[in-house]
């Protein structure tokens, strides 16, 4: 599994080119280290913490201000299989976080307590997806 950890300059200018004033879902997948893999000056870096460990000091640390900007959580899930796609492909945290716009995603990462709770993330994770989505209205069918 490749890592993704986090966006690529072109990734992140894309999401900055798109519509910033309407509601979107991003779809978190997220696959944890065994061991997280803090840089060498970080306080923890020699703690010896698992990838899930550090994953909840980002969450521990990260909930208060994806609250400040409006955002929530509105669905988590348990990873059992992936039936069509990359057998490879395994994920310890799914979830989808809401927000009220494009504008408070980018408050949020832009915001200094979070830029100091995602230090955890990237020690924490392998590999992750982070798609970006609007909700569409429910139809009887699946178009």
């Amino acid at each position: 599994m490749t890592g993704y950890i986090d966006p690529e300059r072109a990734q992140f200018d894309a999401f900055k080119g798109l519509e910033r004033d309407k509601p979107l879902n991003m779809l978190n997948l997220v696959a944890l280290r065994d061991k997280a893999n803090y840089a060498g000056d970080h306080d923890l870096a020699r703690d010896g913490l698992s990838g899930a460990e550090a994953y909840a000091l980002y969450g521990r640390h990260s909930a208060p201000v994806l609250a400040r900007v409006g955002g929530s959580i509105i669905w988590r899930g348990q990873f059992d299989l992936t039936l069509i796609g990359p057998a490879d492909e395994a994920w310890d945290v799914m979830f989808i976080a809401a927000y009220p716009n494009a504008h408070a995603f980018l408050a949020m990462v832009s915001d200094p307590e979070y830029q100091q709770a995602v230090k955890h993330r990237q020690a924490a994770v392998k590999t992750s997806r982070l798609i970006r989505s609007q909700s569409l209205p429910l139809t009887d069918g699946f178009a």
